[in-house]
């Protein structure tokens, strides 16, 4: 299946609510005040988020005065730019790092998909060629070290591991050690997820962070936080949280083809600028994709 019909399959349930949303009011002859009052409310209802919400719709007010658009059409073409134009900035690169081993620490709270999103990263890096291992630094979820194991074994990857409930950030500098020792190109870390109000929790992270620091190296290079996209605006929350604590350099964001509300991309995306490296929109290996801003929206719209 091509990419864009992936994440077309993938947005079935946010499209089919969106797109009909913007049928009915495009065709239900409204003045252009209601209009543009129930496009609002359509974008907050679809998790832009408020203020995302009221920014864009006040660009297309100014776009449209300005080009003086009048068709339905033409007007839905113009929303479907400026929710492009926002979202954009979010679509980055696929990675390709100069120093080896890279360390990706994935954090998130507990339920968002993130050891089975670090098995599917672990086969999207490998079907690059790329040499990776695994750490299995949630300890305090028993079957989270034999759910990464299962993976490794799936993904050809080696897993360092110890015991349920052993120290996470000495199992990552192990692994980390491991990693440089073996000469493998990127090390991707599990840890644990507890609800991100625990301040105990962001403290072991924080840990991690810093025992990787004392090898004298940038790692971890890259801070990746998961996110379920059905959990709506209290993403946001989760965002703030663990930027605030880790410096998170970038989302995942899982679960979109489970949601009726797939714009909280968008407002994720405008709220915080950080880079949406993947998005998951189905249960197989594959659909774990690079986020492509110009296949979101056509998917959206």
């Amino acid at each position: 299946m091509l990419l864009i019909e992936r994440m077309k399959v993938g947005l079935t349930k946010t499209r089919e609510r969106f797109s009909q949303g913007l049928d009915d009011l495009f065709r239900g002859g409204r003045n252009e005040e209601a209009l543009f009052e129930d496009l609002e409310g359509l974008l907050i209802t679809s998790d832009f988020g408020l203020e995302t919400s009221v920014a864009i719709i006040e660009e297309v007010r100014r776009r449209q005065m300005r080009e003086k658009v009048k068709q339905p059409e033409a007007l839905r073409m113009l929303l479907r730019q400026v929710v492009l134009e926002y979202v954009a900035p979010s679509q980055v690169p696929v990675r390709d790092w100069s120093e080896k081993p890279t360390v990706i620490l994935v954090v998130g709270v507990n339920g968002v998909g993130k050891t089975t999103t670090i098995g599917k990263l672990a086969h999207f890096y490998r079907q690059q060629g790329r040499s990776v291992m695994l750490a299995a630094g949630d300890t305090f979820r028993a079957a989270a070290v034999e759910q990464l194991r299962l993976w490794g074994e799936r993904c050809d990857c080696p897993v360092i591991a110890q015991q349920h409930g052993a120290d996470s950030a000495s199992v990552i500098f192990d692994a980390h050690n491991a990693a440089i020792a073996r000469g493998f190109d990127l090390l991707i870390a599990d840890t644990a997820g507890r609800l991100h109000t625990k301040v105990n929790l962001m403290e072991e992270l924080k840990k991690v962070k810093r025992v990787l620091g004392r090898q004298g190296v940038a790692a971890p290079h890259e801070v990746w936080l998961v996110l379920d996209a059905t959990t709506g605006q209290n993403a946001h929350a989760q965002v703030k949280r663990f930027h605030d604590d880790l410096g998170v350099s970038g989302l995942i964001i899982t679960k979109l083809d489970g949601t009726a509300k797939g714009g909280v991309v968008v407002g994720l995306a405008q709220t915080f600028g950080l880079p949406v490296h993947f998005v998951g929109v189905g249960e197989t290996l594959e659909d774990l994709r690079p986020f492509d801003a110009e296949q979101f929206v056509a998917a959206l719209f």
